[in-house]
């Protein structure tokens, strides 16, 4: 869109809660507009199982083509546990749109917001308040639908280039400095397991190359198994943290659980020119169409798209946006509403009503 305050959203509902989940953000962000001078366009598109099953692909040429040319992307969630390829994986456009796009830098806040449960105690009082940053294009993901299995092994390559770890840590960096000066530590740890593995040492290498770049930001580097065992005794002494492809998908997970489960968690995958933005839960068919999907990892995905768009486009309002949707969801789990994952009784109707309230 032309003006610099209008954006075209791509949307990809997607499959079982991910249209559940979509709508409520959606219904946010039009509420923006009539509190901001922010205006939107919306377009639907196509991907997932279902469109696996009614074509052969997991999404159409023209999805990936209106992605191309949007502004930003919002993804429900996609894929069924029943619905696989030949090869017995999962429908995933979700990595497919890292690859064509190259969305090299996946980032995965985790920030548990008062009134929500954690199983880590003293949570409540310290907080949590970090960010996982997932290299998304390489690493292990590199061989997706490229191993080699025969009757007697299964052969699976990563790989870790100079190109893309340059990238992931500048941008790992940036991210840290802007955390710093909105008032938090502003600390990165590359995590890996240099340790073992030559690549890991290669990636651990780069880090400290571009880290003398950015003297102002603290560094320390960990083995991902102990980090792994300190973020559940003291999640709070993390800031920023940036990791190879699987082992920023299994930590994120940890982080998720952390702050509330995956119901609770936004993220998005960036790009130099382009990012996807969606909730880190899957598409839940156990519950699907009853009414019990938790919409506030999609609702903090808009926002997460919100402090993107203003930093790509100079848009001051977008970022002002952002954080008017986070104080709304935090008021209203301070308030008390209790999704149906925490045994309380609110569904997606509730949480939706009570965001759109407090904004």
């Amino acid at each position: 869109m032309s003006a610099n305050n209008a954006f075209h959203i791509a949307v990809l509902a997607g499959d079982g809660i991910g249209p559940e989940v979509m709508a409520p953000a959606i219904e946010v962000l039009r509420k923006i507009e009539q509190k901001s001078d922010l205006r939107f366009r919306f377009t639907e598109a196509p991907a997932g199982a279902n469109n696996y099953l009614a074509t052969g692909k997991s999404m159409p040429d023209t999805t990936i083509k209106l992605c191309e040319e949007a502004d930003a992307i919002l993804l429900g969630a996609c894929g069924l546990p029943s619905v696989r390829y030949p090869d017995n994986t999962e429908i995933a456009p979700q990595i497919e749109l890292r690859f064509i796009f190259d969305l090299y830098a996946g980032v995965r806040p985790a920030r548990l917001i008062p009134g929500v449960p954690s199983p880590i105690v003293g949570a409540d009082r310290r907080g949590i308040d970090l960010v996982v940053i997932r290299e998304s294009t390489e690493g292990l993901f590199a061989s997706m639908g490229k191993g080699v299995v025969t009757h007697e092994d299964a052969r699976e390559t990563m790989v870790i280039t100079r190109k893309t770890s340059e990238r992931l840590f500048e941008f790992s960096f940036r991210l840290a400095e802007r955390r710093k000066a909105r008032g938090k530590p502003g600390a990165l740890t590359c995590v890996d397991k240099a340790n073992v593995f030559k690549a890991f040492a290669f990636f651990r290498g780069i880090f400290d190359e571009i880290a003398k770049k950015h003297p102002e930001v603290k560094t320390d580097r960990l083995y991902v198994d102990a980090c792994s065992a300190m973020l559940v005794k003291r999640p709070w002494d993390f800031d920023v943290m940036v990791m190879e492809n699987m082992f920023g998908d299994i930590v994120s997970d940890i982080t998720a659980s952390l702050i509330g489960g995956l119901g609770m968690a936004p993220s998005a995958d960036i790009g130099d020119k382009y990012a996807v933005f969606q909730p880190c839960h899957g598409t839940a068919p156990d519950i699907m169409g009853q009414g019990k999907a938790n919409p506030t990892g999609m609702i903090l995905s808009a926002a997460l798209m919100l402090d993107w768009l203003a930093d790509k486009h100079g848009v001051e309002s977008a970022t002002e946006a952002g954080e008017t949707i986070e104080r709304a969801v935090d008021k209203v789990y301070a308030g008390g509403i209790k999704p149906m994952e925490f045994g309380g009784n609110n569904g997606t109707a509730d949480i939706t009503k009570a965001v759109l309230a407090a904004l």
